[in-house]
């Protein structure tokens, strides 16, 4: 993707505010939320509301720190069958704007030293969220296996493909576990563009600017037909769509952004 465009860093005073006020906030948010989540999960074998938790608990960040999401598409998974949701990932805001703004139930395909985190990992664990192992390929089997059977019973997946976040804001390469289960499940892929969240906060940052983020739902990609030796032709395909989201929204998010108060956006080259 090309001409991304990244705001200045905000000022003393919103550095002061993310570190001293947001931060701490979005800190007791995830603990208290998290504890209600494992209380939950005592009586909720099926995740369900332990999701609704989750979905309260991104909906309070995103407000508590300025940030509105921009949904487009959204009609497209409307009455779709369990599919691979596969999205960019830029910023550690991308998770409470799929949690906030994807309809339904949904699990998530993660790392699996996420799972080791306190509070996170415990909701990881206890609402059936997916870890993918990396480095042994027994255990990332079993991992992917267990995808496919989620999405046989009607559960989307939404995963990452690049296997974690972009430092520079440019779009890697894609993993192919993700495409490898849609393909032995014979399930759909939707390709989905998150915009503007690494300009609001990049990795490796505390300091979260208010502002808006985008996101973007192209159309399905059906796998009926596909074998497992199409799974790098499918991951290319779904990599070109969401570059092709990500640069025809860039320019219309950064229009907003460039109305909040504080310094402007500039353009760097990325994507």
């Amino acid at each position: 993707m090309s001409d991304v465009i990244k705001p200045t860093r905000g000022s003393f005073f919103t550095r002061l505010r993310s570190y001293f006020f947001f931060v701490p906030v979005v800190y007791v948010y995830t603990g208290v939320l998290g504890v209600v989540a494992l209380v939950c999960s005592l009586f909720d074998r099926e995740g369900r509301v332990q999701h609704h938790v989750a979905h309260l608990w991104a909906t309070i960040i995103l407000k508590t720190v300025g940030i509105r999401v921009r949904v487009e598409g959204g009609e497209r998974l409307a009455g779709l069958q369990a599919g691979v949701y596969a999205a960019n990932h830029l910023s550690a805001i991308d998770i409470p704007v799929l949690y906030a703004k994807i309809p339904g139930q949904f699990r998530i395909m993660a790392k699996k030293p996420l799972f080791r985190y306190p509070f996170l990992g415990w909701y990881l664990k206890r609402s059936g969220q997916i870890p993918i192992v990396f480095g042994d390929a027994h255990a990332s089997l079993r991992s992917l296996n267990l995808a496919c059977d989620a999405l046989r019973k009607g559960m989307p997946l939404v995963v990452f493909p690049e296997g974690g976040r972009s430092a520079t804001g440019e779009l890697q390469e894609f993993m192919g576990g993700a495409f490898y289960v849609a393909i032995r499940a014979q399930a759909p892929v939707v390709p989905m563009a998150i915009v503007g969240s690494y300009e609001l906060l990049p990795m490796n940052s505390f300091h979260v600017l208010p502002g808006e983020v985008g996101l973007v739902i192209g159309e399905p990609i059906p796998t009926e037909g596909l074998r497992v030796r199409d799974t790098g032709t499918l991951s290319a395909r779904v990599r070109q769509e969401i570059t092709a989201l990500y640069v025809s929204h860039t320019q219309r998010t950064s229009q907003a952004n460039a109305t909040e108060p504080g310094p402007k956006p500039v353009v760097h080259g990325g994507l």
